[in-house]
């Protein structure tokens, strides 16, 4: 009955402290999430890795993608492996340079397969996953809080997502995304600008200077 008892109150004490570290784990991203919201604007440069156990790659077995992005609440301009992609809150326009192409859809990217998309990056952690405080790293000299994100649905594309937030800044730093097909794909910021002076037209999509460039719109 004592080690009973001893049992009970051990799985108590723990739920209490896991309790705990969810609740943590919310305050700290819900603190990025407004923080980083206020900004009239943010440009973001980044690099991508990936790897994957499974099919052998390893992190650093290839050199990292570059990409930027510029946002402003919802919109945003990307330019990510060769593609541009503007999204000006309502259509969402993706350039392809080298062929000349643009596709236009009436509305942002879905999600559905399971990538976290530029539009919701400040606030894709409040719905589908259960949050759990992570390590404390220092990666170049920089104190970093992880926040691990763990799935709801059981048969997510994506097995967990590991948040990187720099505890003295209360920026993204990194974000971690690992796959149900056990690949694993890293995103690191590498520049941070806020409250830049753009162009009122800067998220808007100039048909007539494509077309004058012979592109060819869907």
């Amino acid at each position: 009955m004592k080690k009973l008892g001893i049992l009970f109150l051990s799985l108590f004490i723990t739920t209490i402290t896991f309790a705990q570290n969810d609740a943590k784990a919310k305050s700290l991203l819900d603190e990025v999430s407004t923080k980083m919201g206020a900004y009239k604007n943010m440009y973001i440069g980044f690099s991508q890795t990936l790897s994957n156990e499974d099919a052998g790659i390893k992190e650093g077995d290839e050199p990292p993608i570059r990409g930027e992005i510029n946002l402003q609440g919802e919109k945003y301009s990307l330019n990510y492996l060769g593609n541009q992609f503007i999204y000006d809150g309502k259509k969402l326009y993706v350039i392809n340079h080298e062929e000349k192409e643009i596709s236009i859809s009436d509305s942002d990217l879905s999600g559905d397969d399971g990538f976290i998309y530029p539009s919701k990056l400040l606030t894709f952690y409040k719905e589908g996953y259960n949050l759990q405080w992570g390590k404390l790293q220092n990666i170049k000299g920089r104190k970093i809080q992880f926040v691990t994100l763990n799935p709801i649905d059981s048969a997510s594309e994506i097995v967990k997502v590991e948040l990187g937030i720099d505890a003295k800044t209360k920026h993204i730093y990194k974000l971690i995304q690992t796959g149900a097909n056990t690949s694993k794909t890293t995103f690191t910021i590498t520049k941070f600008r806020k409250n830049e002076e753009l162009s009122k037209n800067f998220f808007s999509f100039n048909k007539a200077k494509f077309l004058s460039k012979n592109y060819t719109i869907d």
